[in-house]
């Protein structure tokens, strides 16, 4: 057998087997989550906030003009990717927890109700483990950081509609 034809049949196989690997088992509205991609540029220090040296401080967490108060973090339906305009936040929590050696955080992660409890499950994990590799790509030590899935059982809201599945499609940073 030729190498050529040796590849072609490996890289079929391959295909077949990633595109069935997260298959739900109950069809759902759209397709399978993406795999967990960071959008915008990690490694970026994160910058005092304007008069400050040194970063933040655990007193941030409750400062409401402080980025640290902010501990949620929304996605798209069916995505785990990070949207841009959290990426701050992150960077906030990634310097406080890179600095803080006490410091620790569970992201917990969080769907909406539509898809299998499996599915969704799974997604919410997948959204946990994307923030938590942004957060060790900025910087912050393994030791501190737990992840958590809780899929669709634990909605901030409810109703069955758009905003409240936008609400619940979520990872929650818990100090």
């Amino acid at each position: 057998m030729s190498l050529h034809k040796t590849l072609g049949t490996t890289l079929i196989a391959l295909s077949a087997v990633l595109s069935l690997s997260g298959c739900p088992t109950q069809p759902i509205d759209r397709q399978a989550p993406t795999g967990s991609t960071v959008r915008g540029p990690a490694g970026t220090a994160v910058a005092s906030p304007p008069g400050r040296q040194g970063g933040y401080r655990a007193a941030d967490l409750k400062d409401p003009s402080s980025p640290l108060s902010q501990r949620t973090i929304y996605f798209e339906y069916d995505s785990s990717d990070i949207q841009p305009q959290f990426l701050h936040i992150l960077r906030a929590h990634a310097s406080y927890l890179a600095a803080d050696s006490a410091a620790s955080v569970t992201l917990d992660g969080h769907t909406d109700e539509r898809g299998t409890r499996e599915y969704n499950l799974a997604l919410g994990d997948q959204r946990a483990g994307t923030v938590r590799s942004f957060l060790l790509a900025e910087g912050v030590p393994d030791s501190r950081l737990r992840t958590m899935s809780y899929g669709e059982e634990r909605p901030l809201d409810p109703d069955h509609d758009e905003s409240a599945w936008a609400l619940n499609r979520r990872v929650e940073l818990v100090y």
